[in-house]
């Protein structure tokens, strides 16, 4: 229940001694007084990102958008050069990563944050951040949740810039990921245990989620789902969903996810299926290594964004009020996923 303001009331009293006030009007202006002190009491907007039109459905702040354009706006930073695997620029983007997990109290999995890649010629590291789940139980079992935060580096100049930043490509999933580790790291509210990843050496052939799944796989990892961001910088048009998922048919992961959110929060769009997503991104080698329900939320539907491996897919492009919607949106939904007493993601049968 809601307490009426003492003010409020007193207010209300103090017209009751004018008798000859009509009473129609009396009660509408009591009511008025009341009404607005009420809305001092609702929610404000920073708690609040939106309540969709005509639905009870309320989007609650996770993330705010002021970090979300923190993280993205360092990482697609010309200091970084492109995040390319093995290069300087991506060491400053590891130590960032490492020092978020940190301060946000999410510890190492392995000894250290950084899992060193087995299968690439240059050093390089997928950072690991590990929160036990809560019931003594499902802990047992593990969900990851990931992004790969590489790109390509440096490439042929366009308009005298050579630095491709990678916004949408993949700076976006990886902040992403680091406003879910955040939020999971306060709420401390997943029953099951956590593996938070920031894969490198994507762009190389996904040689850091195939060098992670071949070692977990080799630990007897018990394994529930895996679940990526890719390129959620911008929003889609003219679609009837949120994001589209990878993988489509290959589990129930969409049907449980909208189940979840009560809303269409994915779906399928044909080029999921034309250019074999589903196999492009980090999902797939624990998809291939477990058997287990392994995919990727996108975005980028091939007709909003014209800058693939490009030096202009740079921070001012991206839609940072549309980051943070994925990510408030898909928080919850998670939070459901991985705290469902039975594993009810699974996998369809071929």
């Amino acid at each position: 229940y809601l307490k009426i303001p003492d003010i409020i009331v007193w207010d209300f009293l103090f017209l009751l001694k004018f008798k000859n006030m009509d009473k129609i009007f009396l009660i509408a202006f009591g009511l008025v007084i009341i009404s607005c002190g009420l809305a001092k009491m609702l929610p404000t907007p920073d708690s609040i990102v939106e309540v969709q039109e005509n639905k009870s459905t309320e989007v609650i702040a996770f993330a705010k958008e002021a970090d979300v354009s923190k993280t993205l706006k360092f990482l697609t930073s010309d200091e970084l050069e492109g995040r390319d695997s093995g290069s300087k620029g991506i060491e400053k983007a590891s130590v960032y990563l490492e020092n978020l997990l940190k301060e946000n109290g999410i510890k190492p999995y392995f000894k250290t944050y950084r899992d060193t890649l087995s299968n690439f010629d240059k050093t390089s590291y997928n950072i690991v951040g590990y929160i036990e789940g809560t019931d003594p139980v499902l802990k047992n079992e593990f969900v990851i949740i990931g992004a790969h935060y590489d790109h390509i580096g440096k490439i042929s100049a366009v308009n005298g810039d050579d630095i491709a930043n990678g916004a949408n490509d993949n700076a976006a999933g990886t902040t992403s990921v680091s406003e879910v580790a955040k939020y999971f790291s306060k709420a401390k509210s997943n029953k099951r245990s956590l593996l938070l990843v920031f894969f490198s050496a994507e762009e190389k052939g996904l040689l850091g989620s195939k060098h992670l799944a071949a070692k977990l796989k080799k630990q007897n990892m018990n394994l529930y789902f895996m679940f990526n961001y890719e390129m959620v910088g911008v929003p889609m048009q003219n679609r009837d969903m949120l994001m589209y998922i990878t993988g489509f048919g290959k589990s129930n992961m969409a049907a449980k996810m909208n189940e979840y959110s009560g809303d269409k929060l994915v779906g399928y769009i044909p080029a999921e299926t034309k250019y074999m997503l589903f196999r492009a991104s980090d999902n797939f080698p624990f998809y291939d290594e477990f058997n287990v329900p392994a995919q990727t939320v996108s975005t980028f539907d091939f007709e909003n964004f014209d800058f693939y491996h490009q030096p202009d897919d740079e921070f001012e492009l991206m839609n940072t009020v549309h980051i943070t919607t994925v990510v408030n949106k898909t928080i919850p939904v998670l939070e459901k996923m991985m705290n469902a007493p039975t594993k009810e993601i699974k996998l369809n049968a071929k």
